[in-house]
């Protein structure tokens, strides 16, 4: 039997990355993205793989039309796998907001948070009867502490970290699965956007890799490199104080 897999943020970085370590004979892949170039070329690679693509430039936080979307791919193609990947800081989406900071951290929860629910939501209403499938949100390591660098963008992956794991516990009944990817610096157009040192950087196609294994073994939490998620586990046990003093010397993103 096919195994039916919807990605969004498909057409660059891990959503990209994911697609194609998915790619094969009898998997269907159902990708969005927002520029129609880049997600044709991810297309047409994964197709040369053996799989069968559909793509959908869509907007995560419009949801009334990723309802419309995700009802319309389970009805021809029922879904196993939906990976909420679609996400962006301030550099990779919204250059032309320079000075307001209010819309900037608006723009940062519509499609980190909002796209997320616009996405598991629709997920959850198709698995439940069939009492089968898999739901994977795209969180961070950033997400696991605020950072002064990037207050938003830390706060929308620790708002999608916190609400994945309560889903888990919550969907366990019901035979749907749900895993909470965090992954630390990974090649995309969100670090390409970055000028300063990245710990442990990773390609991201060894990145999907590592997301695949863990979501064939059902893990709640993939987070990795696992040396930089000890990091994170250590400096999170400093006294705050100490640590806001350290981490305001970070480079500002936002």
């Amino acid at each position: 039997m096919g195994k039916s897999i919807l990605i969004t943020g498909g057409s660059s970085g891990l959503g990209a990355a994911l697609a194609l370590e998915y790619a094969a004979p009898g998997v269907h892949l159902t990708l969005s993205g927002r520029n129609s170039q880049r997600l044709d070329t991810v297309a047409t690679a994964c197709r040369e793989r053996g799989a069968t693509v559909a793509t959908s430039l869509i907007n995560v936080t419009n949801r009334p039309a990723m309802q419309q979307w995700i009802d319309a791919v389970h009805a021809t193609h029922p879904l196993d796998l939906v990976i909420a990947n679609a996400g962006v800081t301030v550099e990779t989406a919204f250059t032309e907001i320079t000075n307001d900071r209010d819309k900037k951290t608006q723009a940062i929860f519509d499609i980190n948070v909002t796209g997320v629910l616009n996405t598991v939501h629709p997920a959850i209403t198709a698995m439940r009867p069939r009492r089968q499938g898999q739901i994977a949100i795209m969180s961070s390591l950033a997400g696991f502490r605020g950072l002064p660098s990037a207050p938003a963008y830390c706060a929308s992956k620790a708002a999608v970290r916190s609400y994945g794991e309560g889903l888990r516990g919550a969907l366990r009944g019901d035979g749907v699965g749900v895993s909470v990817i965090c992954p630390g610096y990974v090649k995309s157009r969100i670090t390409d956007a970055n000028d300063f040192p990245m710990p442990l950087f990773m390609e991201a196609d060894r990145a999907a890799r590592i997301i695949r294994r863990g979501l064939d073994q059902n893990r709640g939490r993939i987070a990795f490199p696992f040396r930089f998620y000890a990091l994170v586990w250590l400096l999170n046990a400093l006294p705050p104080g100490l640590l806001d003093t350290a981490l305001s010397k970070l480079p500002r993103k936002e």
